[in-house]
């Protein structure tokens, strides 16, 4: 899969090809949040060096965007971290449903004990 985020994670199912689109897309937009937080950080800094009342004055709107930026940049991660979990949730699930075999050739169940 050229191009992919994530080369080789995907076993081939439309899970996990879905998985793979939603890690691109926040990436992809966290990596868009954070070249803009890099301009409104030389625009405040370019304020701050002028010292002039008007832009001291603007740097309080830039950085309330900058604020609210990065909030969005966290949870984008929280997204990307909880589908990750669910993910791999889900691929434990999966295998442990298919069940083992003891050394006999007798399918055994494998049960995945969840807590909280």
């Amino acid at each position: 899969m050229e191009g992919d985020v994530f080369p080789g994670f995907s076993n081939g199912t439309q899970q996990d090809g879905r998985i793979l689109q939603t890690f691109q897309k926040n990436f992809v937009q966290v990596q868009d949040i954070l070249d803009q937080n890099r301009l409104l950080i030389n625009e405040i800094n370019q304020n701050h060096e002028s010292k002039t009342p008007d832009n001291l004055g603007r740097n309080v709107g830039l950085i309330k965007e900058l604020n609210n930026n990065i909030r969005r940049v966290v949870d984008l991660y929280a997204d990307l971290s909880s589908t990750f979990t669910r993910s791999m949730e889900a691929s434990s699930e999966a295998d442990s449903s298919a069940g083992t075999f003891k050394s006999d050739g007798k399918a055994t169940s494998q049960k995945r004990i969840r807590s909280g």
